[in-house]
């Protein structure tokens, strides 16, 4: 069983800690890191800086799929960011807890 992690970014926490506590309880993710961000972009043609909130879903591989597609729809954003970190190496006893916790 291969570990998955997925990087999105949300406007406010109530709408991060609202899927992330969704996905915790269906088993989708086994944990889901969020930290308040500054973030600087173009869009619309004009360069935006501001506040957001970083999601790292914790996810194994048989879950990524319908992970991605829950965020996709639920996710406030018309282009949320959803990105997939491969974990290459992670710790057997971490490992564990993931299978058992998705």
């Amino acid at each position: 069983m291969k570990p998955t992690i997925i990087v999105s970014t949300y406007p406010d926490k109530k709408s991060v800690i609202k899927i992330s506590n969704e996905l915790v309880k269906a088993k989708i993710v086994a944990c889901v890191n969020i930290s308040k961000i500054s973030s600087v972009y173009a869009w619309q043609g004009k360069i935006k800086n501001s506040s957001e909130y970083l999601a790292l879903f914790k996810t194994t591989h048989k879950n990524k799929k319908i992970l991605k597609e829950k965020i996709q729809s639920s996710h406030p954003y018309d282009i949320p960011e959803i990105a997939e970190i491969n974990v290459q190496s992670i710790n057997k006893p971490y490992l564990e807890w993931l299978k058992d916790s998705t």
